[in-house]
């Protein structure tokens, strides 16, 4: 029905997303709400969103919503390579918790890059200027947004920032290889140090390279013990090379961050 992988229904069941019963013969019996929540999933692998990142979307969007509400009762749906919810009129990219206005400023932003370039003729920007401009056009034009970012790294490569924001920007689109290399960068600086290598957690998972996304998740926890996420993914990484009690305690504090 949903042309969706037996493994990957699998792994959205262990994660919790859907909560299937079990059968007289132990096979897994799914609701119908779960069936909303897995055609939801489904439409956005057939977007091409990476499957790895529709689960992180999925296990945000279940952290964001109040207790008790199902996922089922919301709309998720692929944008381009963004991945968008709407709950009413309420709409929202679920990896950043980030809301969005239901206005048309795609067009806006394009009309302004002509404003912009042509102000910098007069007056160049500095890498904080165009950084803050990358972050205005992110979600109406991101092509733009990254051609912002490389501006402020040309003028400052150590800007830690716009390194951050790029190599999202890069994960995003599926080339966690590249955004590895500015995650990296990133973590020079104090201010990211923590989100950026949680960040390089989730690039080197997404290549397969899980004992080095399990000391990126460390890095991140040494930089912040109050990083629920990072716990959680270490948590999962630890449970899979056999280190429950490791595992556990992890699963703890994200638990106990996430109340």
């Amino acid at each position: 029905m949903l042309d969706l992988p037996l493994a990957e229904v699998r792994r959205l069941a262990r994660a919790g997303f859907v909560a299937p019963r079990r059968g007289p013969r132990n096979e897994l019996r799914f609701s119908f709400q779960d069936l909303v929540l897995l055609r939801a999933a489904a439409s956005l692998v057939h977007a091409r969103i990476p499957r790895a990142r529709v689960r992180r979307a999925l296990r945000s969007l279940r952290a964001q919503l109040p207790e008790g509400r199902p996922l089922a009762t919301v709309r998720v749906q692929a944008e381009g390579d963004r991945i968008v919810v709407q709950d009413g009129g309420s709409r929202w990219h679920p990896e950043t918790g980030q809301v969005l206005l239901d206005l048309d400023v795609g067009d806006l932003a394009r009309r302004a890059a002509p404003v912009v370039r042509a102000a910098r003729r007069s007056a160049p920007l500095d890498a904080d200027a165009w950084y803050r401009w990358g972050s205005d056009l992110e979600d109406a034009a991101p092509r733009e947004a990254e051609a912002a970012y490389r501006r402020a790294l040309e003028i400052d490569g150590d800007h830690g920032g716009a390194r951050l924001n790029l190599g999202r920007l890069l994960h995003e689109r599926g080339d966690p290889r590249a955004a590895e290399l500015h995650y990296r960068r990133a973590m020079a600086s104090p201010h990211h140090r923590a989100l950026a290598a949680f960040n390089l957690g989730v690039a080197l998972e997404d290549q397969g390279l899980l004992e080095e996304a399990l000391l990126a998740y460390a890095r991140a926890l040494e930089a912040d013990r109050q990083l629920a996420d990072a716990h959680f993914n270490a948590s999962r990484l630890l449970e899979r090379i056999g280190k429950r009690e490791d595992a556990l305690r992890h699963l703890a504090e994200y638990r106990r961050l996430s109340r």
